[in-house]
């Protein structure tokens, strides 16, 4: 896989003409990450805003017994980097992130970035959604570690990543909220009486939207 054939995969460069995307390429690097191996850690600084190409990554923090702390999951054509600020020519990493699945990683000089497309107000509004859309992530993961009980917590991620729960172990996803198996078990019951959900060969399929979201919507305000 190429740099121009990389940089085509990532909806975020769709607007730029050819010409820009070859001056994207020679700021760009290409980089396969193996199963389980880290991407970055916190407190890391780097020069380069990376995006993923391909592949799954988790982040999640740290607390200070060391014990892990699981924030989201980052899917393919994604923007990994998290910016504080489009004036510096650095980024400042503020938790973890591991790779799940074999990954590559588009990774771009931020600095010549910054002069060759921002400063020039190419891709700045891209940006500008991208970080929007983090801030809403942010919020949603306040609501789940601070406010939400166990039903809103189940339903949350149902309504918000299905697919990576059909994919992962019952007890993997009782970890990741920070309940017991045996209370992820009895939710799941009480969703499938109410009709809300049914469960498959061992998946869950939605059947009721509304009545999911209702048991998170509107949760701490």
């Amino acid at each position: 896989m190429n740099i121009q054939e990389t940089i085509n995969k990532i909806s975020f460069f769709d607007s730029l003409e050819e010409t820009q995307k070859e001056e994207l390429s020679n700021i760009s690097k290409v980089k396969h990450y193996p199963k389980n191996s880290i991407l970055y850690y916190e407190s890391e600084v780097s020069d380069e805003i990376v995006f993923l190409v391909q592949g799954l990554i988790k982040i999640y923090k740290l607390d200070k017994f060391d014990n892990e702390i699981f924030l989201y999951h980052i899917y393919k054509n994604s923007m990994v980097s998290e910016l504080s600020s489009v004036k510096q020519d650095t980024i400042y990493y503020f938790s973890n992130a591991e790779c799940k699945e074999d990954s590559y990683i588009l990774s771009i000089n931020f600095k010549k970035f910054q002069e060759l497309f921002l400063s020039k107000n190419i891709l700045t509004m891209e940006l500008m959604e991208i970080s929007l859309k983090k801030t809403h992530q942010l919020q949603g993961i306040l609501n789940r570690e601070l406010v939400f009980d166990a039903t809103a917590k189940v339903a949350f991620m149902l309504n918000q990543d299905l697919d990576m729960f059909n994919q992962l172990k019952r007890q993997e996803v009782s970890f990741m909220l920070h309940i017991q198996p045996e209370t992820l078990s009895r939710v799941l019951k009480r969703l499938s009486r109410s009709g809300t959900i049914i469960i498959e060969n061992g998946n869950v399929i939605i059947k009721d939207k509304e009545s999911l979201e209702s048991l998170f919507k509107g949760v701490g305000i």
